[in-house]
């Protein structure tokens, strides 16, 4: 049997790697806490400012804003001068953390380092027993994933995701039957409903938590032409009903993502487009190596996609990483006989798949 030998230096690199994942680690903890309570928002509108005036703008308590504005004065967020006591958030940094920002703005995805930890517990107890954890078992998950998709999907969706499919948006304006399945909170739905009044929406999802915020959130804009239902997709039967069958980023964390494209095939009128962004990755791990969030994405993999599909009766926990390769495949066997992978300039993480039966 060979002996590997010891590299020094490569041990102490790495060693120096571990200390920077931990400070980073500990940094993304607490950019989502600044997100969460509003104090970078707060600090993009106060010139240089003591902790005492910034936790009286932002209505927190002094000592707590103190402490987090030491972790973030270390770890380069934020300029602090000493010799007067007070902080500032440059506006380099501002243009990526404030909500002002959006779709730029990265705080908001630090959120899921807290909330995937907070099911840590569950997720040792699958490595060493099998099974999953169910999606309502993830306390903030939908709203993580509302805000979420507030950055990415949302703000492109009319202007550079719809145009993806050569002629939809004129028969979205000349109303057509569109359909989004795990639509969440519903933010896509409502933007399209709102855009396309002539058109008709429905949005389904699994969970229940969601499709009341979903419908609560249209009849607050007065939007008559979306509905909402909670539906299993896996049991989904209709018969050539849309013309636009929608699914971003929610099919590779489906119990049976086979039997749910088979219903959207089913369901879609034989001239309809199925329209399905999901992440843009292998189901090779050597090709995801220089991936540039491959390590997010496989975590959140491992501690939500993967899992809460095993949870499910028959969970195939295809996982995050999926994989083109895989989506292409299943696409295919689900009745699609033309498929285009399409991506935007903006976006390294997705990709948007532009399906139709004939």
């Amino acid at each position: 049997m060979e002996t590997m030998q010891f590299n020094q230096t490569k041990a102490e690199k790495f060693a120096d790697s571990m200390i920077d994942i931990i400070n980073k680690g500990s940094l993304a903890l607490m950019t989502s806490i600044g997100h969460r309570v509003g104090l970078f928002d707060t600090l993009a509108k106060l010139p240089p400012s003591t902790s005492i005036d910034i936790a009286e703008a932002a209505d927190l308590n002094e000592r707590y804003v103190r402490e987090w504005l030491g972790a973030m004065v270390v770890g380069g967020f934020i300029d602090y001068d000493p010799a007067i006591l007070k902080y500032s958030l440059p506006p380099e940094h501002a243009a990526f953390l404030t909500r002002d920002a959006t779709p730029d703005n990265t705080a908001v995805f630090t959120q899921y380092i807290p909330l995937l930890g907070s099911i840590e517990d569950r997720i040792i107890n699958c490595f060493k027993n099998g099974g999953g954890v169910a999606y309502e078992e993830y306390g903030r998950f939908h709203q993580v994933m509302a805000e979420d998709s507030g950055q990415t999907v949302v703000p492109a969706l009319v202007d550079s995701i719809l145009p993806l499919a050569p002629g939809l948006i004129d028969d979205l304006k000349r109303g057509i039957n569109v359909l989004d399945i795990g639509c969440g909170s519903g933010r896509a739905i409502n933007l399209m409903a709102g855009s396309f009044p002539r058109s008709r929406f429905w949005g389904y999802d699994i969970s229940d938590d969601a499709i009341k915020n979903a419908g609560f959130q249209a009849k607050r804009e007065g939007l008559n032409n979306a509905r909402f239902e909670q539906v299993d997709m896996t049991t989904f039967d209709r018969d050539a009903e849309y013309d636009l069958i929608t699914a971003f980023d929610a099919i590779h964390d489906q119990a049976r993502p086979d039997l749910v494209l088979a219903g959207v095939a089913k369901a879609l009128k034989p001239d309809g487009t199925f329209l399905m962004q999901d992440i843009a990755g292998s189901k090779h791990v050597q090709k995801n190596i220089e991936h540039p969030i491959g390590p997010f994405l496989y975590t959140i993999s491992c501690l939500h996609c993967m899992s809460v599909s095993l949870a499910q009766k028959d969970g195939a926990g295809l996982g995050t990483m999926w994989g083109e390769e895989t989506a292409l495949e299943m696409l295919k066997e689900a009745g699609f006989s033309k498929t285009e992978v399409k991506r935007l300039s903006h976006d390294f993480q997705n990709n948007f798949y532009i399906n139709r039966k004939n």
